[in-house]
């Protein structure tokens, strides 16, 4: 239960940066930057007594039935419920916080800070296996029929989103919005491998067997163990590797350090790593 209630806050968590940068940043400087909240900016221009919430939900129900119609029900819950959920954040921030003009003149300025909120709100969704729906739909679609890889597909709907809005909000504007759309897949990308980062920790200790221990039995990690000679003294040593979050790796330095101070340890970024037993050891 209590972890259910984890993911549930998360993935709020994350709408909730979404709905910042949609309500402060987008809307107010027309900038279609793809995505439902892009084609909803583009559609609110053309009708302005409608809600951009309202017009995100009616967009997201249609894209899920054409979904449901082409490629079957291969959404999942969450990705479902996270869509109606941004389109209801995004119009109460509509109703709570109503803006008449933008934050500021720079628009490149709030391009960056926009989208860096988007981006870390998508990576907290993405954290959970789930998403925000929307253009992933058309480009599921792209990929079944076309076989066109997702990434580039999603990158595509958007890109065609921008450029549709150099015919309604101008040149200026829709070089902006196509700008937005490139930035915002780097900064996302950028993002997720921070969420994806674990530390491989490759120890050599005369108290291998207490860190080992400590791993295994405090940390609740696993640990490999093979064999190494000195190349100085040409003696036998244990040495440990094992792969960890953040948080553990800390605890861990400051429990070597105060076991063994003379203990030798080489600590690297490992981006991507897989296979069975790495349950155990990063979950």
């Amino acid at each position: 239960m209590a972890a259910k209630l984890k993911e549930i806050l998360i993935i709020n968590l994350g709408l909730l940066f979404i709905t910042i940068n949609i309500h402060f940043f987008l809307v107010p400087n027309s900038l279609a930057a793809g995505g439902v909240s892009g084609s909803s900016i583009l559609i609110n221009k053309l009708m302005p007594d409608v809600s951009i919430g309202i017009i995100m939900l009616g967009l997201n129900i249609v894209l899920f039935i054409i979904g449901f119609i082409v490629i079957g029900f291969n959404f999942g819950i969450k990705t479902i419920l996270s869509s109606f959920a941004l389109s209801g954040y995004v119009y109460l921030f509509d109703v709570l916080f109503p803006l008449s003009q933008p934050l500021g003149d720079d628009m490149l300025i709030q391009l960056f800070i926009g989208f860096s909120f988007a981006a870390f709100g998508i990576a907290l969704v993405f954290s959970q296996q789930a998403s925000t729906g929307g253009t992933d739909i058309l480009a599921m679609i792209l990929n079944k029929y076309f076989s066109v890889n997702i990434g580039k597909a999603v990158l595509l709907c958007d890109l065609m989103i921008a450029l549709t809005s150099v015919m309604v909000f101008g040149v200026e504007k829709g070089m902006y919005a196509v700008f937005g759309v490139c930035l915002n897949g780097l900064i996302i990308d950028y993002v997720l491998q921070q969420f994806k980062v674990r530390k491989e920790i490759v120890i050599v200790s005369e108290q291998s067997e207490e860190i080992k221990k400590y791993i295994i039995q405090v940390l609740g990690k696993g640990a490999t163990v093979h064999y190494a000679v000195g190349g100085y003294s040409n003696d036998k040593k244990e040495v440990l590797t094992t792969v960890l979050g953040n948080k553990e790796y800390f605890k861990l330095k400051k429990f070597i350090m105060h076991l063994d101070q003379n203990c030798f340890i080489t600590v690297h970024d490992a981006r991507e790593a897989y296979g069975i037993s790495l349950q155990k050891q990063v979950v």
